[in-house]
């Protein structure tokens, strides 16, 4: 709070606001509101005045203003978003155990799975009981884990990033600026149920969250944002002279495309690509981890080039996705940012924006899928309601577009003796590849010609 009033607002829906986000002193749990409107008239207007009369009080000590902006902001919405951060901590406080989390992502968690105390990072599975909440990231977790858990009748939720996730490669270590806390599944498991899933089948998204979706869509392509930062535009690619298709390849030991895969691999996929768009330029684009050399899912060039017709590895997806008509893809996030600037999207796994009616889908269908969603509910789920954020500025809890500004402004780069060597970790293994690949003289040729490996 700082002195003087820069908003007008009305007490009565200062109070109401304070009421349904018991902030403002008022912390009664959920259900037990001792003000909730019952009795005769003569006692509800006393409530109401009381409510009114709180209000007045906390307005008056001053003006709230925006933690990541410095602006001043209404009384309302200081009230929303402090009830925000407390449901956040309330859903903490109900896991008992989280298991996986690497070290160098915890700066991130350790603030978006606080309880106020900590989050229970924990080991073992000792102790735990049927019943109790526990957390996995479970790309991280042996199948030991998962044996002692299930022995015990727990079955774990799952952490995992967020879609818009860093400016950087998390498989450079670079801490995640979002993730994904699901308690039910996870959204890359087709074969489960998962907190993503349900929110699309079940709908009814409130008109306000879907006018942000369509204002957050808009700015994530002006800026050229993707899931690994922003100033992705305009890719140089040669003028179409026929339809144009991007296929993109994807981490082959990735849970996407071991869960959401429907057996397709990057091989299967440029084939089908081919099969499918026999008259189109095809373009394949490796993926950056893979590229990077950390990931299993590298395809010979020659190999690839029996199928498409050029190879992108410098052109970010985000820049060449408004020069493409189509985009075949397993099961990767390429796909969802395609259907954000409207480009047609071919599925040959079952991804979880498949199956609404937005992509041309050729995998397996999805029985628990069928509701025809809009871009726009696909954009409030997926990235507005479903993700938690971290401002990478306060470290603070957020919304997403403050992150998207931070990443737009150039604000949300993290670095550290850790990413660096993971960097220089993975230009080392591409070198060795490529050794391998091309001999030590092509190498020296390449190397000579200015080729990055």
């Amino acid at each position: 709070m700082r002195p003087g009033r820069a908003v007008d607002e009305d007490p009565q829906e200062v109070a109401r606001a304070l009421v349904e986000e018991r902030v403002g002193g008022a912390f009664w749990a959920p259900g037990r509101d001792p003000w909730n409107g019952q009795g005769d008239p003569a006692e509800q207007a006393l409530v109401e005045q009381l409510r009114e009369g709180r209000a007045q009080q906390i307005m008056a000590q001053g003006t709230p203003h925006d933690p990541f902006t410095g602006a001043p902001m209404g009384f309302v919405a200081a009230a929303r978003m402090l009830g925000g951060w407390r449901r956040m901590i309330e859903d903490n406080r109900r896991t008992v155990a989280i298991f996986g989390i690497a070290g160098w992502k915890r700066e991130t968690l350790d603030a978006l799975l606080w309880d106020g105390a900590g989050a229970p990072y924990r080991q073992t599975s000792a102790g735990l009981r049927a019943g109790d909440r526990v957390l996995a990231w479970v790309a991280r977790c042996g199948g030991g884990l998962g044996r002692d858990l299930a022995a015990r009748g727990v079955m774990p939720g799952e952490v995992e990033d967020g879609f818009i996730r860093s400016s950087g490669l998390g498989a450079n270590c670079v801490p995640p600026l979002s993730v994904i806390v699901d308690p039910v599944g996870s959204y890359v498991d087709p074969a489960r149920a998962n907190g993503l899933e349900a929110m699309l089948a079940r709908g009814g998204f409130a008109p306000d969250v879907l006018a942000r979706a369509a204002d957050l869509r808009a700015r994530l392509i002006a800026e050229g944002i993707s899931k690994y930062g922003a100033g992705m535009v305009g890719a140089a690619l040669p003028p179409k002279t026929r339809r144009r298709v991007l296929v993109t390849g994807q981490v082959e030991d990735d849970r996407a495309v071991l869960l959401g895969g429907a057996g397709c691999d990057n091989r299967a996929l440029l084939a089908r690509a081919r099969q499918a768009e026999s008259g189109a330029e095809i373009i394949y684009k490796p993926h950056p981890d893979v590229e990077a050399g950390h990931r299993k899912g590298a395809i010979p060039d020659a190999e690839i080039l029996r199928h498409a017709d050029r190879i992108e590895r410098e052109a970010p997806i985000a820049g060449m996705l408004d020069q493409v008509d189509a985009l075949h893809v397993i099961s990767s996030l390429a796909g969802f940012e395609a259907l954000l600037r409207g480009v047609e999207v071919i599925t040959h796994g079952q991804p979880f924006y498949a199956g609404w009616g937005l992509t041309r889908d050729l995998g397996p269908p999805m029985p628990r899928r069928g509701r025809v969603c809009s871009i726009e509910e696909m954009v409030a789920a997926a990235l507005i309601l479903y993700p938690r954020y971290l401002d990478p500025v306060t470290r603070l809890p957020c919304p997403v577009e403050v992150v998207v500004e931070r990443m737009a402004q150039g604000q949300a780069r993290i670095g550290g003796p850790l990413v660096r060597a993971r960097v220089a970790q993975g230009r080392l293994r591409r070198l060795v590849s490529m050794a391998l690949s091309m001999g030590p003289a092509r190498l020296y040729d390449a190397a000579e010609a200015g080729a990055k490996p």
